[in-house]
């Protein structure tokens, strides 16, 4: 919805779900899956997300940010491939997404984000999300935050 020269959401996300299938320390191939679904009345197609780590002892762990990907659906059931454009800020730990082709009302996307390995520190990592309507001057909608536990592994 536009408003005096700003888009809103009139019905915005409010629930992100993040699952991992790897979640010892230091595990390579891990892949972190950020799910939102779009209200059918949401009033915006979803342009863009930021995901920012607010919570986790490693604030080092890197990623390839350049292996970003985005698809419809959730993990392990996902739908058609959705473009995603991805940039990093190390330092203040937050990603800024942008849906090149906006992800309309009514669908859930998923995006994944891969980090060369999992953090060295076993910690509850949790992770800040913001959506942005698609159109001028988005005004952001607070989604909620993803929780990651990293463990360290049993050893005898």
């Amino acid at each position: 919805m536009e408003l005096r020269g700003s888009t809103y959401f009139t019905r915005p996300p409010w629930n992100v779900d993040l699952v991992s299938y790897y979640t010892t320390v230091w595990q390579s191939r891990a892949e972190y899956y950020f799910t939102i679904s779009l209200d059918p009345e949401a009033g915006a197609s979803l342009g863009g997300l930021t995901i920012q780590q607010t919570r986790g002892v490693d604030t080092r762990f890197q990623f390839f940010v350049e292996r970003t990907s985005a698809f419809l659906g959730r993990p392990r059931r996902q739908g058609a491939r959705v473009p995603v454009e991805a940039s990093f800020e190390s330092d203040a730990r937050r990603f800024t997404l942008r849906f090149p082709e906006p992800i309309s009302p009514g669908q859930t996307v998923t995006v994944v984000l891969k980090p060369w390995n999992n953090p060295a520190s076993s910690d509850t990592y949790m992770f800040q999300v913001t959506a942005f309507p698609a159109g001028p001057n988005p005004s952001p909608a607070p989604v909620g935050f993803g929780t990651l536990r990293i463990y360290d592994p049993d050893w005898p």
